[in-house]
C-alpha cells in the first residue's frame, strides 16, 4: 500500500504539477509588480485613476450600469495572459526547440535496390572464387 503511494507521488505528473503550482505562485509576484509599478500608473494617465473599476454607463436619470468591475477583470486577465505568454511560454518554446533540433535521430538509409543487391552478390561470389 505504501509502495503504491510512493510510486504515485514520484510519477512525473505529480511532480510537474507541484512545480507548476510553486512557479505560478512565484510568478504572481512578478505580474503584481508589473501591474502595480508599470501598468497601473499608465492606466491612471489614461483614465485618471489606477483602475477602471468605478466606470459605469448611465442608463436613465438615476440608474447606471457598473461595467468597470468587468472591464477591470478583463484588463487584468489580458495583462496576466500577455505577460505569461511573452515571459514564460515564448522563451520556453525557443529553449525546447533548440534542444530538440539536436536530438532527432537521423533517418535510416533506404534499402538498396534490387540492382545493387544483385551486383553486391556478384561481387561477393567473384571475391570468394578468387580466394579458392
Amino acid at each position: 500500500m505504501l509502495k503504491g503511494f510512493r510510486e504515485f507521488l514520484l510519477r512525473g505528473n505529480v511532480l510537474d504539477l507541484a512545480v507548476g503550482i510553486i512557479i505560478g505562485a512565484a510568478f504572481t509576484g512578478v505580474v503584481n509588480g508589473l501591474m502595480d509599478g508599470v501598468l497601473s500608473p499608465l492606466i491612471a494617465l489614461i483614465f485618471g485613476q489606477p483602475d477602471v473599476s468605478d466606470v459605469s454607463i448611465p442608463l436613465t436619470g438615476t440608474t447606471s450600469m457598473p461595467v468597470g468591475l468587468f472591464l477591470q477583470a478583463v484588463l487584468n486577465f489580458l495583462i496576466v495572459a500577455t505577460t505569461l505568454y511573452f515571459v514564460v511560454v515564448v522563451p520556453v518554446k525557443r529553449f525546447t526547440e533548440r534542444f530538440k533540433s539536436g536530438e532527432e535521430p537521423s533517418p535510416e538509409p533506404a534499402a538498396p535496390s534490387e540492382d545493387v543487391v544483385l551486383l553486391q552478390e556478384i561481387r561477393d561470389l567473384l571475391a570468394s572464387s578468387r580466394r579458392d
